[in-house]
């Protein structure tokens, strides 16, 4: 098995300060972590929730995916992160079954992580992150 577990579920918001504070008056959640990723062009703020994450994210810019999600589809689950202990390899087994890639090959991600993304196209319509940690 090459998923260990739930690494995050992203959830788009066009305002991050306000969704944070909904997670803190409605769970009394707290931000572990908070990272811009300019690649990207996003904002992300972590909410631990055991060993995985509420991963709230917004754009920082127009053209990044998450602008062009919020544009299309406005707030919501953007996308599932799965953690994998070896993303090449994780990446590749999926690339084999059939899966679209959007990333050919694991780059940086958030936290030091390292990640790549499958098309919901070729993953049953789900946006896919695999995490490596």
């Amino acid at each position: 098995m090459l998923l260990t577990e739930i690494d995050h579920v992203a959830i788009a918001v066009h305002d991050l300060e306000q969704a944070i504070s909904f997670y803190e008056k409605a769970f009394g959640a707290s931000v572990v972590h908070r990272e811009i990723v300019e690649n990207d062009g996003v904002e992300e703020a972590l909410i631990k929730v055991a060993d995985s994450y509420v991963q709230l994210t917004t754009a920082t810019r127009e053209d990044s995916p998450i602008a062009k999600f919020l544009a299309k589809r406005g707030e919501g689950i953007h996308h599932v992160g799965y953690r994998v202990d070896d993303c090449a390899a994780a990446l590749e087994a999926m690339l084999a079954a059939g899966a679209t890639p959007i990333d050919a090959e694991p780059r940086p991600g958030s936290r030091g992580t390292t990640v790549a993304f499958i098309h919901p196209k070729g993953a049953l319509g789900t946006l896919i992150e695999l995490v490596q940690e």
